[in-house]
């Protein structure tokens, strides 16, 4: 846990660095003004989004919240889970699709939803369903959605940054170029540069906040291995779902407990976790992988570098950690 932050804290101190960056290079470089107005901009995307970003996903995911008389089961967890979190107690809702998973959202602790798929009701015991939803109540206790949301606000603006003078950069006449247009070209490739720089940033920081929460899950009480069980049925779950369905959440995969689209390599990692062969990841089986050293292909690693979720085999290793009292 201790590490999490240090990189959590490394990683502000780079993006504040980056940020003093790219206001003192381009902004003196096309004006503070022009600077300005690209930053508010990013700031009002930014807004909006955080304003109808939890009815987009309510709509994307087909979202329905339960009351204690429909999901007495749920709430209870629920409830459970937030007294010992210390946090309002979020709504409760189901989304009505085949993917096993889950995920929490919303503007503020007193905002918070957390909802399950139909598809992992069918698949999880109760002690998985527990660790998994610990998980998502601790997104909900961090804070880590509205956190990511503010490190968003620099790629964004640097993206506006860069189409827009590549644009002019570009098209502008001839003559225009030759008064001086083509700088605005160079600020540009160089607003983009940076766009991918932080970019990978953010993804790093998601990946990271996604550490962070599995061991809240373990805080709140429920054992590693049974979060690490949950990990690996939802990936063999999703595994099974038509590739077509899964494209239609591919815009909103950051928001669950593990990346869908990454399932089919992920069985082939964890198959070897699963020593028995049961189909769960049993305690003395997490415990055994702790002393062993696991290897990441280059290619395991760009996908990860790209992706908003740690590497499945890395995260249950991570678990092996805890499940030694680690925290």
């Amino acid at each position: 846990m201790f590490g999490l932050r240090v990189k959590m804290t490394i990683l502000l101190i780079i993006f504040f660095g980056i940020l003093y960056a790219v206001v003192s290079v381009i902004g003196y470089l096309i004006g503070i003004q022009n600077f300005l107005f690209y930053l508010f901009l990013a700031l009002f995307f930014i807004f909006l989004q955080y304003l109808i970003g939890p009815k987009i996903v309510e709509l994307m995911m087909n979202v329905r919240y339960v009351s204690e008389k429909e999901e007495p089961y749920l709430h209870e967890i629920v409830e459970e889970l937030s007294r010992k979190a210390n946090i309002p107690k979020p709504k409760v809702g189901i989304a009505e699709i085949n993917i096993p998973n889950a995920f929490a959202f919303g503007r503020s602790l007193r905002d918070g939803r957390v909802c399950v798929t139909r598809g992992i009701l069918r698949l999880l015991d109760r002690d998985e369903l527990k660790a998994v939803l610990g998980h998502e109540i601790s997104h909900l206790k961090n804070r880590d959605v509205i956190f990511i949301t503010f490190l968003s606000v620099l790629p964004l603006l640097l993206y506006l940054i860069a189409r827009s003078l590549l644009f002019m950069g570009i098209y502008a006449r001839r003559d225009e170029r030759e008064r001086g247009n083509m700088p605005l070209v160079l600020v540009g490739l160089f607003a983009f540069i940076m766009y991918f720089i932080t970019n990978l940033l953010v993804l790093y920081a998601s990946r990271i906040r996604e550490y962070f929460a599995d061991t809240g899950s373990v805080k709140l009480g429920s054992r590693p291995s049974h979060l690490a069980s949950a990990l690996y049925k939802l990936v063999y779950g999703n595994a099974r779902i038509n590739r077509e369905e899964l494209r239609n959440y591919e815009g909103i995969k950051a928001f669950f407990l593990n990346d869908p689209s990454r399932a089919l390599k992920e069985i082939r990692d964890l198959r070897e976790i699963d020593l028995d062969l049961s189909g769960k990841i049993e305690e003395d089986e997490l415990i055994s992988l702790r002393n062993k050293k696991i290897k990441l292909s280059f290619t395991d690693r760009l996908f990860e570098l790209l992706s908003t979720h740690p590497n499945m085999l890395k995260r249950i290793k991570y678990l092996s950690k805890l499940e030694g009292g680690n925290l």
